[in-house]
Order: C-alpha cells, then structure tokens, then sequence
C-alpha cells in the first residue's frame, strides 16, 4: 500500500469518526434531555423492540450494541432497575440469559423514537454543511431503506 493510499484511509476514518461524534452528541443531549436515555440505552432498547416479541440473548444484544459482555450485563441491570426491560434464564440452556422489553420499555421507546429521528435528521443536515462530511451524509442518505431502493442523492 502506497504512503497516499494510506493518508486517504487515514481522513476517511478521521471523517467517519468526526460525522459519529457529531451525530453521538446530538442524539445523547436529545435523548438525555426528554428521556434520561443514553444512546446505548436507547439502542438496547430499540434492537429489543426490533425482536417482534422475541427475546435475545446477551451476547446477542452486545454485539448489537458493540459492548463487552461486561458492560452489557451492567448496561441491562440499570434498564432492568429502572423497569424498562426484564431478563430470565433460558429454558433450554440455564446459563443463557434472555432480555426482553417491557411494557414501560416499549413506551418510553414508542416516545423517544420520534426525538430520536428528528435529532439525527437535524443533525445530519447540519453535518452536510460541513464540506468534508457532505459526501458521507449524502451516502447515509443513499443507503437502500427496507422496502425502497437505493437512491442516490435524497
């Protein structure tokens, strides 16, 4: 790999990772403010919603929210605490352990999602004013949503 192939990876990443430290803050302050969510909290409890009445596995739900195993359980235990969601021992497997959303779980979730989405609507239009982020907005918009084909431009 040529030094110049490098160096555009390198501000590739650094621009990646600047659109995501943008988008974190914006969806944390809005999250936090309504709700007293986290975005992992709010993620956690999104996949789980996203099961259609199926649990998940620990290790499922941390690698959907890209945490340790340790930091998942710790994670789960303060939603658990707060009522949000519950877990149980599986029936087949008792070293497995199932989460599940709950019914004030699904609540909170049903009214944070709408601040959810337009925080990161907000958000991402002010990133595409930045010249350097534009192009990586553009192509989250260009993402083929389920049921629509992808589209280039918005």
């Amino acid at each position: 790999m040529t030094d110049h192939v490098a160096d555009v990876r390198a501000r590739g990443w650094r621009t990646l990772a600047a659109l995501h430290a943008r988008l974190d803050e914006a969806l944390e302050r809005a999250l936090q403010s309504g709700f007293g969510l986290s975005v992992v909290e709010y993620t956690v409890l999104d996949t789980l919603a996203r099961q259609d009445g199926w649990h998940m596995r620990m290790q499922q739900l941390a690698g959907a929210a890209m945490l340790s195993h340790s930091a998942t359980t710790r994670l789960v235990t303060r939603l658990e605490t707060r009522g949000l969601l519950s877990r149980y021992l599986c029936d087949d497997d008792r070293r497995g352990i199932y989460s599940t959303l709950t019914t004030d779980g699904k609540e909170l979730l049903e009214q944070a999602h709408p601040v959810h989405d337009s925080a990161l609507a907000d958000a991402l239009d002010a990133a595409r004013a930045d010249p350097e982020l534009a192009p990586l907005v553009d192509a989250l918009h260009a993402l083929p949503h389920p049921g629509r084909r992808a589209s280039i431009g918005r």
